[in-house]
């Protein structure tokens, strides 16, 4: 009599087995280190070792030493985020920053993936490994390859001036300029695969029927094409713009001092001031600015399908 219950014992756990991985892999690569960076943040920032007091330290030096800890609770590096304009600026800049990239990779990706999917049906798979390939290349390797580009030794003034088209090298890096092309180039794809799932699914049968009521083509993509393609627009923008944000090593490398973005203002914080407890700071707002984005259209696409069944 106790072979069902084990069976069905089995069979539950084997049942639970694939769902439980990926939140258990959740809690130990996203929730314990967002708890650590929060407990951080809350700190007081020391010169020592680690640079930063500990809160809520359960150690063996007792309860009574624990709460000790607890009362150097603060607030104070929330309040240096307002308070401090660079902090300020590093969010505004890196929003402003991420808006103007993903628009260009928008106006970049979108001819690029309606061609794809206009293409003939031997040639898709080409073109979506040609695509894809950038991606075999590590990124950092990438990135040096477009300074020694953009350089004003590099291959592009030097093709400029080959061809007469400028009479002295541009000044391209270490700029905002060399930021654009390296954040559109590396992201391109993320713009592109999107655009391409949703409009290689689309029934052409409604372009044909438009064309023969006598629709013009350009109004046939903005009433059908384009309205049709908005889920992988919406994907494709979300997919740019919230990595960019937080990008390190393109503003890093291509650009120059005035180039400010959290993630290089979180590097300088962490690594060249130690001033953990800032940094972490940092890192939270940061994180809440691009997960209520998130939330709040993951409610609204689900309120959208309810609302279509």
């Amino acid at each position: 009599m106790a072979m069902p219950a084990v069976g069905a014992r089995k069979s539950n756990w084997m049942r639970w087995l694939p769902v439980g991985i990926p939140y258990l892999w959740s809690f130990l690569f996203f929730l314990l280190p967002f708890v650590i960076v929060l407990r951080i943040a809350f700190s007081n920032s020391e010169l020592a070792m680690p640079p930063f007091s500990p809160v809520f330290d359960i150690g063996g030096e007792g309860l009574a030493k624990t709460f000790d800890h607890f009362k150097e609770f603060t607030t104070d590096n929330f309040g240096r985020l307002v308070s401090q304009s660079v902090y300020i600026r590093s969010y505004l800049s890196s929003v402003w920053i991420a808006i103007v990239s993903t628009i260009l990779t928008l106006l970049i990706g979108y001819p690029i993936a309606y061609a794809m999917a206009r293409a003939p049906d031997k040639w898709r798979p080409t073109l979506l490994m040609l695509i894809i390939l950038p991606f075999w290349t590590s990124f950092l390797i990438r990135i040096y390859a477009w300074m020694g580009i953009l350089a004003q030794e590099g291959f592009l003034n030097n093709a400029l001036l080959y061809l007469g088209i400028i009479k002295e090298p541009l000044v391209i890096m270490q700029t905002n300029w060399a930021v654009y092309i390296g954040i559109v180039y590396s992201y391109l794809p993320f713009m592109i695969l999107p655009l391409y799932s949703a409009l290689e699914k689309m029934d052409n049968t409604l372009l044909e029927a438009a064309e023969d009521l006598g629709s013009p083509p350009l109004k046939s993509f903005w009433v059908i094409t384009f309205p049709l393609s908005l889920p992988g627009v919406i994907a494709g923008c979300f997919l740019v713009f919230i990595p960019v944000v937080g990008e390190f090593v393109i503003p890093d490398l291509l650009g120059g001092s005035s180039t400010l973005m959290v993630g290089r203002t979180l590097w300088e914080e962490f690594f060249n001031n130690r001033d953990w407890p800032t940094a972490s700071a940092l890192a939270i707002v940061l994180l809440a600015v691009l997960v209520i984005p998130i939330v709040l259209f993951q409610n609204q696409q689900a309120k959208s399908a309810t609302s279509v069944r």
